[in-house]
């Protein structure tokens, strides 16, 4: 059984070395690619070569990564584009195309969350995790599938979360979506293997990106929401850099490997959910009852940077607070990103 096992493990990695291409000179779509993990991925894809084709919501923030990615040698267009309306996804595929000549890779990262117990949640809450991590994925994958299918080539890599392999007490709104996100990516990758479209199921753990301060806290405890959030988002030994994250991904895209699944915590979380449901549900009841939150009922919305408390701001969640650092130094010439994490784990099948 085991030899068996093996053979069929080795026989997979042969066929993802003879899927493997090569990023120089292919056009990148990144949803959300002004910040965080989706500008660690694109500072990683310029580095192989790529040229980059960015849409966010922040124009501001689109400029300064436009800058920062220019400054390493790559091309770069940038688009302010809202992935839950399709007319503003449809043109940004047809200018970056235009311009371009075709997208050969898309990257579906843009995302929310939004943190707080079922009942200080709305289903506006709901709606809008589905609307941008659901339906989001979906606009820009029709958006662009046409002229993949038609050269019978191309790389689809879908950012989903742990959080959509095991539902995670007070992120129910979040975990929907997620759960919505892996369905659909994993159904594609199926449906669209006839087509030469290899599809990307990337799974990740917690991840040191700096966006928790953009997480939005639901109720009237969300000081001590964001204060557990920040600390499990933020410690090296629960979490892994953007930096090593991107690697990652972009290694998955490189192969077409089906699934991309970050971090160790990660990988253990979601077999032993699969294989040990009824062990895995009490431990996360047992999770929500240490929580504080029986009382709390508010239905207020705060920004993860307006809910700090003395521990957020102290220096043990210090590497959360910093952006990832995609560029240090540019020689002449030369493209450089640099980045290490204590985390080193991630599995591609």
């Amino acid at each position: 059984m085991l030899a068996a096992l093996a053979g069929v493990g080795i026989v997979s990695q042969v066929l993802q070395r003879q899927q493997e291409i090569d990023l120089k000179g292919k056009v990148v779509l990144i949803t959300g690619g002004s910040r965080g993990l989706g500008l660690a991925i694109a500072g990683e894809f310029a580095r192989a070569g790529a040229k980059l084709v960015l849409c966010s919501r922040d124009e501001d923030e689109m400029q300064r990564a436009q800058v920062k990615l220019e400054q390493m040698g790559a091309q770069v267009m940038v688009f302010p584009c809202d992935v839950t309306q399709p007319q503003e996804v449809e043109r940004t595929v047809e200018q970056a195309t235009t311009h371009f000549g075709g997208i050969d890779i898309l990257v579906n990262n843009a995302g929310i969350i939004s943190a707080g117990p079922l009942q200080t949640l709305t289903r506006k809450d709901f709606e809008d995790a589905m609307n941008i991590m659901f339906w989001g994925i979906y606009n820009m994958t029709m958006a662009v599938l046409p002229q993949m299918r038609e050269r019978k080539s191309g790389r689809i890599v879908n950012i989903t979360s742990i959080g959509g392999k095991v539902s995670v007490p007070h992120l129910l709104p979040y975990s929907s979506a997620k759960f919505a996100a892996v369905g659909f990516s994993e159904g594609l990758q199926s449906e669209l293997a006839r087509d030469g479209i290899r599809v990307t199921t990337v799974i990740p753990g917690l991840m040191r990106t700096g966006s928790h301060i953009n997480t939005v806290m639901k109720g009237d405890e969300h000081r001590t929401e964001y204060t557990l959030f920040t600390l499990l988002d933020t410690l090296p030994g629960f979490s892994i850099s953007a930096q090593r994250a991107a690697q990652y991904i972009v290694r998955g895209a490189r192969r077409g490997s089906r699934h991309v699944i970050i971090t160790l915590p990660a990988q253990l979380a979601a077999r032993l959910n699969g294989a040990l449901p009824e062990v895995v549900a009490p431990l996360l009841s047992l999770t929500a009852s240490i929580i504080p939150s029986k009382n709390d009922k508010g239905k207020g919305s705060h920004q993860g940077r307006d809910s700090e408390t003395p521990i957020t701001r102290s220096f043990v969640t210090s590497l959360g607070q910093k952006p990832p650092r995609i560029i240090t130094r540019i020689p002449p010439n030369k493209r450089v990103i640099r980045g290490k994490s204590q985390q080193k784990s991630a599995l591609f099948c």
